[in-house]
């Protein structure tokens, strides 16, 4: 550990002596020998990884076309086996005529593929057989591994490994391989059924020949493996049985169907393995897993490298003395400047960077000047918005109406809704003047709107009805003041101008999570989705309507302001459907509304 603090102190110290033309020299021959490398790495991984795609995607083909050949060869097994009891056992009555002139039509349409077809009864006895007719000697039908799994599983057919066949006697053709098909079936005897199997021998030459057909990449081969990985065909089956090769077929039996590499005796391999449908066999391609070729690869990264390490070494100097230069001078420059004086020449020279960092100097002083002016101003205009938005929350137009609907109604003798509306005026003002504070509890806020609506209520003659809720939740919680009246005001003059009588205003105000919502809806007129999507948008200019003076969009404002651009209003109108603003705020109690207020929340 003390080595490497030693080497880094003389780095350290040497690096501190060295001009920017030199650190500058160096850092481009560490990029570019960073870069070459990184190049190298790539390349090599992308030609391993491209080789080894196209060897996957070629064996793949290669068994899928050889899985088709071996299904087509199963297939024809299956239908011999089909016309044979479907056609000829269950129709036919064995007391009366024998299965052997029916087996022996579909043998003579299929003698090329076929050894012979052979019925059972449960007890192991021959019943019919075609074209060997004579069992042997030691053969013990009924003990057969054929014949018991159609015994014990009698809804499926069942396919045997390749084999000798060892049931009947053959004169021609004693050691004959083939490949049993065996299934369950009913014998129709003096009108009873009894169980039996039917046995369908086909030659192995069949799938000998699909297999041997197949050419994999790279001189590799295919083999077929059953379920328990005995190997049903290997293009060096003798050599295994003769002890002198070995293949990892027991391994290839647990592997999934896909592509995969091992090693085996020393060597990597690409194995690629297809099941075989209705048997559970398996075809096994085996590929040599390819890799780069190391030298070639060596030579071409070498001279890659040794091509750019040489030419970088050329740019580098004259690289770096077009860089530098400018750099020293407005090093000169700002010294200047930091022993105080004001009218220092900088030089816009150099590269493209270096012009804009020059410019950047030159422009500092001036540029601090006026962002101390730009703070001063922007401090000013703040609190003039203050002001503005603080003096537009009470429209004169709504309070010289209002007083004189009380004027009306005292000279009418309606002095109780007289009391009504002045007391609501009064408390309407001190709600919203609120000592203020702009961040008021959400009961508060929903007070100031009833005593808004009960104004409004006796001056539009209860041309409408007011629902104002709270649910359970929102106890406590606290809101900015002065959302819900703008909203109401714009459902009154917009919503509710051409109802007849049955108009109705709701305010409900319900905690989602950690967030507060309000809806305001109304069933008045409402309007199209694309001109209430306007009412928000920042570029609208300013429409003046009757109302408070603050419109709907400056609540909006206001509010991601506030809060930020997650909160805020969203406007649900149809035409003829009435309309819902809904108000989303973020879940305030009185702690957190606190801090609001200290940071001076506008």
């Amino acid at each position: 550990m003390s080595i490497f603090r030693r080497f880094a102190s003389r780095m350290a110290a040497r690096y501190r002596k060295m001009s920017i033309q030199m650190v500058l020299s160096l850092s481009f021959t560490a990029v570019a020998v960073a870069g070459i490398l990184l190049m190298g790495c790539s390349l090599f991984w992308r030609f391993s990884s491209t080789s080894q795609q196209l060897v996957e995607e070629n064996s793949q083909r290669v068994l899928a076309q050889a899985n088709l050949n071996l299904d087509s060869y199963l297939r024809r097994m299956m239908r011999i086996s089909d016309a044979v009891y479907y056609g000829a056992v269950k129709n036919i009555d064995l007391a009366e005529e024998s299965l052997t002139g029916a087996m022996n039509l579909l043998y003579e349409e299929n003698r090329d593929e076929l050894v012979s077809i052979a019925a059972f009864d449960s007890t192991g006895a021959l019943v019919a057989s075609v074209p060997l007719s004579t069992l042997k000697a030691d053969s013990r039908p009924a003990q057969s591994p054929w014949f018991q799994s159609a015994m014990w599983n009698m809804e499926n057919l069942h396919f045997s490994t390749p084999h000798v066949q060892d049931l009947f006697s053959d004169p021609d053709n004693p050691y004959r391989w083939v490949v049993s098909l065996s299934r369950h079936i009913q014998l129709n005897r003096d009108g009873d059924t009894e169980n039996g199997v039917l046995l369908v021998d086909m030659g192995f030459a069949g799938i000998e020949q699909v297999c041997r057909d197949v050419e994999l990449a790279n001189g590799g081969y295919l083999y077929l493996i059953d379920g328990d990985g005995e190997i049903i065909y290997h293009p060096r089956q003798q050599l295994i049985y003769a002890g002198l090769l070995e293949e990892n077929n027991l391994a290839a039996a647990a592997y999934p169907d896909g592509s995969h590499v091992e090693a085996f005796e020393g060597q990597r391999r690409q194995i690629t393995v297809k099941t075989v449908g209705y048997t559970g066999w398996k075809l096994v391609g085996v590929s040599p897993a390819q890799g780069s070729d190391l030298p070639e690869m060596f030579l071409f990264g070498l001279s890659l490298f040794l091509f750019f390490f040489f030419l970088m070494a050329f740019l580098n100097f004259r690289i770096s003395a077009y860089i530098s230069d400018p750099i020293r001078r407005l090093e000169q420059s700002v010294k200047e400047l930091e022993r105080g004086r004001e009218n220092v020449e900088i030089e816009e020279a150099g590269c493209y960077e270096v012009q804009r960092l020059s410019h950047a100097v030159r422009s500092m002083v001036s540029t601090m000047r006026h962002l101390m002016d730009d703070i001063i101003e922007q401090e000013g205009q703040k609190r003039r918005s203050e002001l503005e938005v603080l003096q537009s929350q009470i429209n004169p137009h709504f309070l010289y109406n209002t007083l004189d609907s009380v004027i009306w109604m005292t000279e009418s003798g309606r002095q109780e809704e007289a009391i009504q509306m002045v007391t609501s005026l009064a408390r309407l003002f001190r709600i919203a003047l609120s000592r203020g504070n702009s961040i008021i509890p959400l009961a508060d806020e929903l007070e100031h709107a009833r005593h808004y609506m009960t104004i409004q209520q006796i001056r539009f003659k209860n041309k409408f009805e007011t629902k104002i809720t709270a649910q359970p939740g929102t106890e406590g919680l606290y809101t900015l003041k002065l959302i819900v009246q703008p909203i109401l005001e714009n459902a009154i003059y917009h919503g509710m101008a051409s109802a007849e009588d049955d108009g109705l205003i709701s305010v409900n105000a319900c905690r989602e999570g950690d967030d507060l919502v309000i809806d305001v809806a109304d069933n008045g007129l409402g309007m199209r989705p694309e001109v209430a999507a306007s009412l928000l948008d920042e570029n609208r200019p300013d429409v003046r309507t009757s109302g408070s003076g603050i419109g709907v969009r400056n609540v909006h404002q206001r509010i991601r302001l506030t809060f930020g651009p997650a909160y805020g209003l969203t406007i649900f109108s149809e035409p003829d459907e009435g309309t819902l603003v809904r108000i989303r705020l973020p879940a305030l109690t009185g702690e957190e509304a606190g801090r609001y207020q200290q940071e001076g929340t506008p």
